[in-house]
């Protein structure tokens, strides 16, 4: 009697929308959204009737691309729920995600920014899933200014909300790390507004 290993199954292929989703969101994020509807086919092994079949457009599979790519892209961000820090530790930790993120040689920036920068019309659908999640972040910023008793809780998000934007943008443009400049510049943020 051999010792022969058990057998593997394969795994299950995975469905064809979400090969295309992952695909798109990979190829977007990389390349950026005027990426041909051959080439995303052809990396994601489907055909364009398939992919025509599932979305009545390329503008709804970059939509879709970014609606599925948000979620993950909030919990690598933000502070998990049970995090125990201060209002304060819990906003700089998303600057210092930023910071450890950029440090990497394929960071292109936040894709929701990228993705709204690139199609220009602010009624895209894509634009429309950007605006969104740029929003989700903007509230976890005002919920914790507001924890955390800052003088003006609103005009604080919107500060640390363009301050990511810009920080994200700049390591993008200059082709290098923060190196603690965003984590800096969101501290003198919440100092001066009491934080």
């Amino acid at each position: 009697m051999t010792n022969r290993p058990a057998a593997r199954k394969a795994p299950p292929a995975q469905p064809t929308r979400e090969r295309l989703l992952d695909a798109a969101a990979e190829l977007f994020y990389r390349e950026g959204v005027g990426i041909g509807v051959e080439a995303l086919c052809r990396s994601a092994g489907v055909s364009k009737r398939s992919m025509y079949q599932l979305f009545g457009s390329k503008d709804e599979v970059v939509a879709a691309a970014l609606e599925r790519q948000g979620p993950h892209y909030q919990e690598a961000l933000l502070p998990p729920a049970d995090h125990e820090g201060s209002p304060r530790d819990r906003i700089l930790h998303v600057f210092r995600r930023l910071e450890e993120t950029s440090a990497d040689r394929d960071f292109r920036g936040c894709p929701f920014v990228a993705a709204a920068v690139e199609l220009k019309s602010p009624d895209h659908p894509a634009s429309r899933v950007a605006r969104r999640y740029k929003g989700l972040l903007t509230a976890f910023f005002r919920a914790e200014a507001e924890r955390g008793g800052a003088h003006d809780a609103d005009l604080l998000a919107h500060q640390l909300t363009i301050a990511f934007d810009g920080a994200s943008s700049w390591a993008v443009v200059q082709a290098r790390s923060l190196d603690g400049l965003a984590v800096r510049t969101a501290e003198a943020l919440l100092s001066t507004s009491g934080l």
